[in-house]
This record gives structure tokens, C-alpha cells and sequence, in this order.
């Protein structure tokens, strides 16, 4: 059954903002006492939200501030002001869902602000807004509250709606709302996409997977 709805997530799914993200957090710990890799903030902390990296980090004996949430963000945004790239062939399946009548929401654990700043130079932003959803004002991944109220939004049920995510939180938040997640998982982990998710590698496979073909 073709959906009527798909909800993406933001970083890693719409925009490649995790590396950048990744090393800015990796310099900032280490400066806090907890030296750690880039590579590793992502399999620590990856799709959760940032209030759970300060909560994480200073059980692992990070000595964090207690206004380092506004120095992190600070510095994020300054990051990702400079540029971050689109995930490949994002914009085509949004045009394609688009042209075929499907509507399109943005459901993210990040803060708007930082949303606005990734999405912006592509024309995402204004292309959506009024559509994106932030844990500012709904309960995070992987509880459901973004995804039931992008559903109520858009008029739809979930045997009607698809979540594309690339993080468990995403999915998770799919399978609490009773919507059929889609795992992108470009880095060839089709092993992280367990149960009832289905993983893909690549944007272009997406329209097969929904039956719009």
C-alpha cells in the first residue's frame, strides 16, 4: 500500500551533519576530560539527544560545566553555519514523493535552530517548514509523539505513514506508533536494522520499498 505520509529524520537522513557534529563534540569532551574519538561519539551518542550526551559524559568522568548545553550548541551551529552536505538523492525522492501526491514531514530529536541552520542553504528549510518536528515540543525518539502528531497534521493513520530514520531511536519511535520504519543505513550496517525495520542503502531504493513504482 502506497503511503500516504513519510516522515524523515533530519541528520543523517535529510543532511550529512553527523561528522561535523561528531568532531566538534570529540574535541569538546576531550577538552573536559574525556578523551574520545569522533568515531566513537557516534556509537555512544548517535540519535539521542544532547541533554543525554552531557547525562553520559560526565558518568564516563567528564568535567562539564553547567552551561555547557549552550557552549555545545554554540559551537554546533557555528560548525554546521560553515556548510554541511545533502544526503545523496534526498531531493529526488522528495520531489518524486511530492509529484505522486505523498506528504512530507521532518520528525528530529535536535532543536529546531539547528535544523534551521543544516537545512537552509539547500532550501529545505523553507520547502518544509510548517512540517518539522523537533523534541523542543514533542517527546523525543524513540517515544511517538512527533510521529502520532505529524500523522494527526496530515490527516493520516499509520498503516498509512512510513518513518525513514538511520538511528534505533527512530525506530523505535516508528514501532511505538505502529508506522513501518525504513533504516538508512549507508554505511552498509544492515545489521542494525533488526525486527520489523527494513534497512536500504540508498535514497533511489526508497520508491521500490513504498510500492510507488
Amino acid at each position: 500500500m502506497i503511503p500516504e505520509l513519510v516522515i524523515f529524520d533530519c541528520d543523517g537522513v535529510l543532511v550529512d551533519t553527523e561528522p561535523v557534529t561528531d568532531i566538534v563534540l570529540a574535541e569538546n569532551l576531550t577538552a573536559h576530560g574525556l578523551p574520545i574519538a569522533p568515531h566513537e561519539i557516534h556509537s555512544l551518542f548517535a540519535g539521542g539527544t544532547m541533554q543525554g550526551v552531557l547525562e553520559t559524559a560526565r558518568q564516563k568522568g567528564a568535567n562539564l560545566p553547567d552551561n555547557w548545553l549552550d557552549q555545545i550548541y554554540a559551537q554546533v551551529f557555528d560548525a554546521l553555519a560553515k556548510g554541511v552536505p545533502l544526503v545523496p538523492g534526498v531531493i529526488t525522492l522528495l520531489d518524486r514523493l511530492e509529484e505522486a501526491g505523498i506528504a512530507i514531514a521532518v520528525a528530529s530529536n535536535g532543536p529546531m535552530q539547528k535544523m534551521r541552520i543544516s537545512l537552509s542553504p539547500s532550501g529545505l528549510w523553507d520547502r518544509l517548514e510548517g512540517r518539522i518536528y523537533s523534541r523542543e515540543d514533542h517527546e523525543p525518539k524513540p517515544r511517538p509523539g512527533m510521529l502520532l502528531h505529524a500523522m494527526a497534521i496530515a490527516g493520516t493513520s499509520p498503516d498509512r505513514t512510513v518513518m525513514i530514520d538511520d538511528m534505533p531511536a527512530g525506530w523505535g519511535a516508528a514501532h511505538a506508533a505502529k508506522v513501518r520504519a525504513l533504516a538508512y543505513v549507508a554505511d552498509g550496517g544492515l545489521d542494525r536494522a533488526k525486527g520489523d525495520v527494513t534497512g536500504f542503502m540508498d535514497m533511489a531504493q526508497v520508491p521500490g520499498l513504498i510500492g510507488l513504482v
